[in-house]
């Protein structure tokens, strides 16, 4: 009698452990569906341009910065013997000469491009993601994110690459002015304009393939070497995911990231900034590998990473800040983590 008690209690344990996972996990589903109720395309898009713009108000005097040391040196500057001499030289001389508040010249522009492009890349690479990997018992793997990376880094830049072409213009204009050369455009509605009566709509895309190609390196190196530097530091070490773990994967995505962007930034820098013909055409370079070409038969190869600490000290800070600031946003919107 007393056996039977015991086991018909022993039977009821498990059926009452069973009842109360069981429970546990229809009030997870319950919330689950609220929370995802709130994850539309739209909201997380809006997410997405929200946290972008934080980082680069944050980061942008460093992207002036690399742009001008990128340029200076070509002969389409005319300032073969520039004075900029490393990126805290550069960033100090632009508000000495030109106005503290010239360090965020051409942020207009650069903000509409994220809006764009941080927007889609973000919202594609989540959606290249859960595509991939819906059959896969592995999870998401290196080779996947390198695919989701680049597709969604490089389709992103492709739609946005015009207000990129417009903020370059935009961001070279203080130092033309400084060296005594009229003026090319005097804002982003005029170098819209001007672009468009030149080379036509065509014209908006002029140096898109190199910005398309430093996108997608950019993105391999960022979103698949954070996922997997992240990944490692929490199977590896003590650290929890924590700021500490972020700044590491940051810090080392965003090195990656330069490694592998620094060469096609320099090229779509320089192409982008270059004069024109009546018909759009530049009058300098012919195509990207022959920017590539004259640079390194001009300058050097090492020219190629030039504003190599500047992007890299831009990207770990841009990276960091933009995660952060993503992931308090979707958690305050009340939306699942990334």
């Amino acid at each position: 009698m007393k056996a039977d008690i015991i086991q018909s209690s022993s039977v009821s344990k498990p059926h009452d452990n069973e009842k109360k996972k069981k429970l546990y996990a229809e009030e997870d589903i319950s919330k689950l569906a609220v929370i995802k109720s709130n994850d539309t395309i739209a909201r997380k898009y809006m997410m997405c341009v929200a946290a972008a713009s934080v980082a680069e108000g944050v980061t942008y005097p460093l992207d002036l910065t690399k742009t001008r040391l990128q340029i200076q040196g070509e002969l389409s500057s005319g300032a073969a013997n520039a004075k900029y001499r490393g990126m805290f030289r550069t960033a100090m001389g632009i508000a000495k000469e030109e106005g503290f508040l010239h360090l965020w010249r051409g942020m207009l522009p650069a903000l509409y491009r994220h809006a764009i492009y941080t927007g889609f890349r973000m919202s594609a690479y989540e959606e290249i993601r859960n595509q991939l990997s819906k059959e896969d018992k592995n999870g998401f793997s290196l080779w996947k994110k390198v695919v989701a990376g680049m597709m969604a880094g490089g389709l992103g830049q492709l739609m946005a690459s015009p207000t990129d072409l417009i903020k370059t213009q935009i961001q070279m204009e203080g130092r033309r002015r400084l060296l005594g050369k009229p003026p090319r455009v005097e804002g982003m509605t005029d170098a819209f304009r001007k672009i468009l009566k030149q080379g036509g709509v065509i014209g908006l895309w002029r140096g898109c393939w190199p910005n398309v190609q430093r996108a997608a390196l950019v993105n391999l190196g960022d979103l698949s070497t954070y996922d997997s530097v992240k990944a490692w530091i929490l199977d590896n070490t003590t650290l929890e995911d924590n700021y500490i773990t972020h700044c590491m994967s940051s810090g080392c995505a965003g090195l990656v990231g330069a490694i592998m962007g620094t060469p096609a930034d320099v090229v779509k820098a320089r192409i982008m900034n270059q004069a024109t013909d009546q018909f759009g055409r530049g009058l300098v370079y012919k195509s990207s590998a022959d920017c590539a070409m004259q640079t390194i038969r001009g300058e050097g190869f090492l020219a190629l990473y030039k504003g190599f600490l500047p992007c890299w000290l831009r990207m770990a800070p841009w990276s960091l800040t933009f995660w952060l600031s993503f992931e308090q946003i979707r958690k305050a919107a009340g939306a699942t983590a990334w």
